[in-house]
């Protein structure tokens, strides 16, 4: 059944127009007035409705019975990563969105490629987003990850003081496996570089900052594998 992400407010038995994203999706699967559909508000569980009427460029829906069906990962991951440059950011949003992650904080590092600022940053930030509402609507989510504006690696560890298990990952000697770093830790936040790593003295001001080096083995993964493959260890349920 076709499900669609609509950031409204949700009742059984209300008449409403969907977002003209959805609403678009709507008419391209051609779907007709009586067509079953699922909605999520991302405010938690999802609702049947079925289609009541397709105009010329909007559709309106009648919202059926509420189900309380979460998909999420038992862990919560958050991932603090080093933008990689081209479209290597938005398939690191989308797998990342399937895979589970809680949040996503794009930053930029000494060694990045992909520099952010102003207009520009807040327009990748609202796509990234939109990517991963598309994703929780293929893959089952009814919790959309937030995607935040791109940092600089600096102001962001600056501002921030998360709770949880606090990861960077290192090819440093010593660092301890990923898994076993986090522990029983049930939030989990896992910073990485761009292409090239994150500097030694960048290394330095996380670990100042209370991270702890992790590992995920001997070989150099690049910026959007790394975030995969920690979501992969840490995050599937």
């Amino acid at each position: 059944m076709p499900r669609f992400h609509c950031p409204l407010s949700l009742a059984a038995g209300a008449r409403i127009a969907l977002p003209p994203t959805a609403a678009r999706h709507v008419q391209v699967l051609r779907l007709q007035p009586g067509d079953a559909l699922t909605l999520f508000n991302g405010e938690g569980g999802e609702w049947t409705a079925t289609v009541a009427r397709m105009g010329r460029s909007d559709v309106e829906v009648e919202v059926g019975a509420h189900a309380p069906v979460e998909r999420e990962a038992a862990r919560a991951v958050h991932l603090v990563v080093g933008m990689p440059a081209n479209e290597r950011m938005d398939w690191l949003v989308e797998k990342a969105t399937e895979l589970g992650a809680a949040s996503i904080q794009p930053i930029a590092a000494a060694r990045s490629v992909l520099k952010l600022a102003g207009e520009r940053a807040a327009k990748r930030q609202q796509h990234w987003q939109a990517i991963a509402v598309a994703a929780c609507e293929q893959c089952g989510r009814n919790r959309v990850p937030p995607v935040a504006a791109p940092l600089l690696l600096s102001d962001w560890l600056r501002q921030s003081a998360p709770e949880g298990a606090r990861l960077v990952l290192s090819l440093r000697d010593g660092a301890r496996a990923l898994r076993e770093a986090a522990g029983g830790a049930g939030a989990v936040w896992v910073l990485h570089g761009p292409e090239g790593g994150l500097t030694a003295q960048e290394e330095d001001a996380a670990l100042a900052q209370g991270f702890e080096p992790a590992s995920l083995g001997a070989r150099v993964l690049r910026a959007e594998t790394a975030s995969v493959a920690a979501l992969a260890v840490l995050g599937l349920a």
